[in-house]
């Protein structure tokens, strides 16, 4: 014990000495030391001015554009009432006024009552889905081997002219909703959502939905295996059709993302709704929603309420939060629009409230997993996420091409939010490209969080697009785009979109966002939630749990102030017997007010200025919140505190990307191939010279890989590992790969049919850039071909076809078109050789085959058959 003590000694601890000894640290380490703390105190003051500055500023232009609104239709109301007390009619409006009002206010409240009874009711039936379209329960998760509450439902589709019939060779589409707080069903809530748009195109869908109460014990790498299991099924079922897309809603999306990632070889292409998975992104002085954790608490507030529910978390309570985001329309708007348009809004009141009243309960362990996971340790982001010990879910293994949507009007999923995971994850666009991946982002001006997936004239534009594009988008080469919808014409059912791609590079992402500092502190919240989580768990849990009964958990739920609401404004509550008689008079007496009644005006310039008080209110609260998190979490010490919880993934230099085996395979093979991998290289190296590509341009080249022999007879997998390889060859090898292209191409016939497709692509040369043109050259002279100087308008694989053979062809998409094939063999002289695998490689092409075009593919998952074009 002697020794103990001796060790604390001032002369026997090194580390004491340090403390009492000026000359431990030179005056010149100290002061660097002390610049380092006044750089970082002068950073975060430039950082807490400019989001005050911006929140003040927003508040000022905002509040006294509004303000000086009403005042003005005050003053307007007032000189109205004057005439009219002039001319002796102000009694007879105010009388009209009060009449009007005492209905509306009856029929606002027949309504409400309404919506007491829909909640209770949904409550009793288990809150199913809120979709309008019939379905089927084709897979249960409660019967998988690892159960969990989430289905797999089938739409059934409408048996109408708007729908076009389903073709077993199209494409599924998976749709996954969130299971946030509220129950499923809000993808397939309108007819303009994601379910109407994929039916009326004639696609299966299918609907990954979830029952209110979790399976026991039950856990997110349950909910992935179940996901993936269900995928599975959907192939099953369409067995002539590519993979699914999978579409994942708010929380759905990175729950699609788990799904990719951990089962790389199950799906297409997968598309990301206002998806948070870089969750401590944003800009200063906006999106509030972030700070929740370092001002509200972090992982333990998702365990202290999961023990107060017996081990499982009230959705309510998340719901409440969201609320709470927009206190003016979740409290005073929508119930005002009620009231002042009861004649016929309650229709779409009902409807939107029976998902947004249905409350689902989560796990301890899955609620758990949600906030420590994402949204306050951000590690799915930074490649430290496990679905379960030893299991990293790195999104790098994703190899289906990305489609993230995200909008400026979404309040709980900004941009920054759904994109920065980009930036985190890969060294630079080239990287994307060499992992053989596509990620395509379409960022909206206006569209909400809730208008991303439900009916909306924006959405609505948004969602037709990406089905109608997705086969296009897979033929693009691996890379990073962004896709920008331009003009659209026609009527639902034929309606053709004018569409861009454009090549990004990562800075162009980072435009999106103010800068990445002001992201340090969210380190510190991270660590601290930790180390919270781990003091509840050891001395306060025991407590809260052996005071908490099953009984007490459903006594709490049930009286939850959102559930409370609605059941005292249903019909088991006595005082509002008489109701819905009373209604039903006033409907039959209904006498609506003028709209050109100044009481009117008056009423709607009031409400209108207690909705602006609740969002100044708003406003400030948060302007409070972000400040209070900067100056809490924003110092030196915590940002110190925080370090070892802000570093995210190494990310690879190009040097280093260039020794990945995928890489070295394609050089090695960069003289290896035949015209399938010769065109393709062409294409590409074309694309990079242009930056963008128009949607004629893309839709030309789309229907030359997909729909021409010999590109025909690949399947996708084939098609893709070749998109790959020579995207990688033109990327490390530029020069190389236009040097080797008469390694592929052996005779001037395949030499001329193979220009001839690559200049059909970009068209007339009048439309080329010079870089475009130039490139074009600098292939016919490699190929030793005579100079570019004519167009080439019509498809070369197919000019030969008889226009008959044509007519027929496009009556029967899912035909073999043989026609192209034999076009395509007579101009060229080859036809397409056995697929040979990279395994079987020889060291130098037989002369026998050199007129034969050869693929090098993969491992083919399957032998599915690429879907025909429309």
């Amino acid at each position: 014990m002697k020794d103990i003590f001796d060790a604390f000694e001032e002369g026997q601890n090194e580390f004491l000495n340090s403390l009492t000894d000026a000359t431990a640290w030179t005056p010149s380490e100290r002061f660097t030391a002390l610049q380092a703390q006044a750089t970082e105190l002068s950073n975060l003051g430039e950082l807490m001015g400019r989001g005050l500055t911006k929140h003040l500023t927003g508040i000022t232009d905002n509040h006294k554009t509004r303000w000086q609104k009403s005042i003005a239709d005050l003053g307007e109301t007032m000189e109205a009432m004057a005439v009219q007390q002039k001319n002796g009619s102000l009694l007879d409006a105010w009388q009209s006024y009060w009449q009007d009002a005492a209905q509306r206010m009856v029929l606002t409240m027949d309504t409400l009552r309404q919506r007491g009874d829909i909640f209770i009711e949904h409550e009793a039936d288990g809150c199913p889905p809120v979709l309008i379209y019939d379905y089927e329960v084709v897979v249960d998760g409660a019967d998988l081997p690892r159960p969990c509450c989430y289905m797999l439902l089938r739409i059934i589709p409408p048996q109408d002219g708007e729908h076009r019939d389903m073709q077993p060779w199209k494409r599924p589409y998976v749709i996954i909703d969130p299971r946030a707080g509220h129950g499923a069903g809000i993808g397939g809530f309108k007819p303009d959502s994601q379910v109407g748009v994929a039916l009326r195109d004639g696609h299966p869908v299918y609907f990954v939905a979830f029952k209110r109460m979790p399976e026991k014990g039950q856990t997110l790498a349950d909910v992935t295996r179940a996901e993936a299991a269900f995928v599975r099924k959907v192939m099953e079922e369409h067995p002539d059709a590519p993979n699914p897309i999978v579409t994942g809603n708010c929380q759905g999306g990175w729950a699609t993302l788990l799904l990719a990632a951990s089962n790389p070889d199950l799906t297409g292409p997968i598309v990301l709704n206002g998806a948070p998975v870089s969750t401590w992104a944003g800009r200063v002085g906006e999106n509030p929603m972030r700070y929740n954790g370092g001002i509200l608490g972090g992982t333990y507030n998702a365990m202290y309420y999961s023990d107060l529910g017996h081990g499982v978390f009230d959705g309510a309570d998340i719901v409440q939060n969201f609320e709470m985001l927009n206190p003016a329309r979740n409290y005073f708007g929508k119930y005002y629009d009620l009231y002042a348009k009861v004649d016929t809004e309650p229709k779409r009141f009902l409807e939107f409230e029976r998902w947004w009243g249905g409350y689902f309960l989560l796990n301890e362990a899955e609620m758990k997993w949600i906030v420590e996971q994402l949204f306050v340790g951000n590690k799915l982001a930074k490649n430290e996420a496990q679905l379960e010990p030893g299991r990293n879910v790195d999104i790098k293994q994703i190899r289906a091409p990305i489609i993230v949507f995200a909008s400026w009007g979404d309040n709980i999923t900004p941009p920054q939010q759904a994109l920065n995971w980009i930036i985190d994850t890969y060294a630079d666009e080239s990287e994307i490209a060499i992992r053989g991946q596509r990620i395509i982002y379409m960022v909206h001006d206006q569209v909400g969080h809730l208008g991303i997936f439900v009916s909306s004239q924006i959405a609505k534009k948004e969602h037709t697009e990406v089905t109608s594009t997705l086969k296009t988008i897979e033929a693009l080469a691996p890379g990073l785009y962004e896709m920008t919808i331009d003009d659209y014409e026609g009527g639902l059912l034929d309606r053709k979109f004018t569409v861009s791609f454009h090549d990004r590079k990562m800075d162009d992402l980072k435009k999106i966002d103010d800068g990445r500092d002001d992201e340090i502190p969210f380190a510190a919240v991270a660590r601290t939630s930790e180390q919270q989580a781990e003091f509840y768990d050891v001395c306060v849990r025991p407590w809260v749990q052996a005071g908490v009964t099953e009984q007490s958990a459903d006594f709490r739920r049930k009286t939850h102030p959102l559930r409370l609401q609605r059941a005292m404004m249903s019909s088991m509550n006595p005082f509002l017997n008489g109701l819905e008689s009373l209604a039903d008079r006033v409907k039959a007496e209904r006498t609506p007010a003028d709209a050109s009644n100044p009481f009117v005006a008056l009423q709607n310039a009031n409400a209108a200025l207690i909705e602006q008080s609740l969002d100044l209110f708003r406003d400030m609260r948060d302007t409070a919140y972000e400040n209070m998190f900067y100056g809490i979490w924003g110092s030196p010490y915590m940002r110190w505190f925080g370090r070892t919880h802000q570093p995210g993934r190494t990310l690879k230099s190009k040097e280093e990307l260039r020794s990945l085996p995928p890489v070295q395979a394609a050089l090695m093979h960069i003289e290896e191939g035949g015209f399938c991998e010769a065109v393709i290289r062409m294409l590409i190296l074309l694309a990079d010279s242009r930056g963008n590509v128009r949607r004629d341009r893309l839709e030309r080249s789309a229907r030359v890989l997909t729909q021409d022999e010999p590109f025909k007879s690949l399947t996708p997998d084939e098609r893709s590992f070749m998109l790959q390889e020579q995207t990688l060859i033109a990327e490390f090898a530029p020069d190389q790969a236009v040097a080797t292209l008469p390694s592929l191409l052996r005779t001037k016939e395949e030499r001329e049919l193979a220009s001839k497709v690559v200049r059909f692509i970009p068209g007339a040369i009048d439309e080329m850039t010079p870089h475009t043109l130039e490139v074009l050259q600098t292939f016919h002279k490699i190929l030793d071909l005579p100079p570019v100087s004519d167009d080439v308008t019509e498809d070369p694989l197919v000019e030969n076809v008889q226009p008959e053979a044509k007519s027929a062809s496009a009556t029967k998409p899912a035909a073999a078109k043989k026609a192209p094939e034999k076009a395509a063999t007579a101009a060229s002289g080859a036809t397409k050789a056995s697929p040979r695998k990279p395994a079987t490689r020889k060291a130098a092409p037989k002369p026998a085959a050199a007129n034969k075009p050869a693929a090098r593919k993969p491992r083919s998952r399957s032998g599915k058959s690429e879907e025909p074009a429309e």
